[in-house]
């Protein structure tokens, strides 16, 4: 049991010792306000960016699958 509060007595002096740091945040209005049209097109992007090859691959699945030197 003496080795368990040695234990925890070493802990507790660590953590009592840490400094943490405040951070400064500060919230203001944006600096170029994004039109509607603007927001619309990069979410199309993002969506055909990230999704798009994926779409692709699942798509061509049974391609895939067939190809010659492919594992089977």
């Amino acid at each position: 049991m003496s080795g368990l509060n040695r234990s925890l007595n070493l802990l507790r002096g660590v953590l009592r010792h840490q400094i943490i740091h405040k951070a400064n945040i500060s919230a203001k209005p944006a600096k170029h306000v994004l039109s509607a049209g603007e927001q619309v097109f990069v979410m199309m992007t993002m969506f055909v960016t990230i999704l798009g090859p994926s779409g692709w691959v699942l798509a061509h699945l049974e391609d895939y699958k067939k190809r010659p030197g492919g594992a089977e």
